[in-house]
């Protein structure tokens, strides 16, 4: 029977990245492939530079993802003012040094980011092909104990629990995410549960093709390409403790 590795995804302050527009950073309701990619990698300790190897950890990773509880969504209004011998905080031990030229720092430096607020995500996963390094067993132990720090989206949001959750044998992605629990509710008015799969998988009765720029070439350094994926909602109960 094959064997999923769990993530628990849950902070007060979640920010799955949608496609940036401008200073526009809208999220989406549940992790792309590029989130988690960038997530495992900074957890085993590679550099960005090291583009192929995030690459081909991206091309490996196949994964389904379910909304457990999110209290609620807002825009962030940023605007600071930034002067070039300003360094920025960074996971990677070094200053993050400014560059361009002086007319670059001329006026404030405005953004807007989309955020959900105390959200909690579940995630399976495996790795295709299984006897390629790394595997779900080295994955496990870098989040156990990450090389970095880790955040789910933004450097601001950080895990509010243990990111591995725990291993799980079952069918299917769907059967894994139904044997864990649900994150408790904090208002109880949640119903149904989101969840997402891939399009390679068995598509359940009433679930949608939804298409999503979830994939980042990471060679070039952009997001590229078009995912499909089955999206729909299924009631608490279909869940172990629901």
């Amino acid at each position: 029977m094959p064997r999923f590795l769990i993530l628990r995804l849950e902070a007060p302050l979640v920010a799955f990245g949608d496609v940036m527009v401008d200073a526009f950073g809208p999220i989406s309701d549940l992790p792309s492939a590029s989130l988690l990619t960038g997530l495992i990698a900074n957890a085993l300790g590679y550099q960005r530079k090291e583009r192929t190897l995030h690459q081909r950890l991206q091309d490996r990773l196949v994964y389904a993802a379910r909304l457990d509880r999110r209290a609620g969504r807002f825009t962030e209004f940023q605007t600071v003012q930034l002067e070039k011998s300003d360094k920025g905080w960074t996971t990677r031990g070094k200053p993050d040094e400014r560059a361009g030229g002086e007319g670059t720092y001329s006026a404030p430096h405005i953004r807007y980011r989309d955020h959900d607020a105390d959200a909690s995500a579940l995630v399976a996963i495996y790795l295709t092909p299984l006897d390629e390094t790394p595997d779900i067993d080295a994955i496990a132990a870098a989040l156990r104990e990450p090389f970095r720090p880790l955040f789910i989206g933004r450097k601001p949001c950080l895990p509010s629990a243990p990111i591995f959750d725990r291993f799980v044998e079952a069918d299917t992605l769907l059967d894994a995410l139904k044997t864990v629990p649900l994150a408790p509710e904090r208002r109880g008015r949640e119903t149904d549960v989101l969840v997402e799969l891939p399009a390679s998988d068995h598509r359940p009765e009433r679930f949608r093709a939804i298409h999503r720029c979830d994939s980042r070439d990471w060679v070039a350094g952009v997001h590229a390409g078009d995912t499909v994926r089955w999206s729909g909602s299924l009631p608490r109960t279909a869940f172990t403790g629901g």
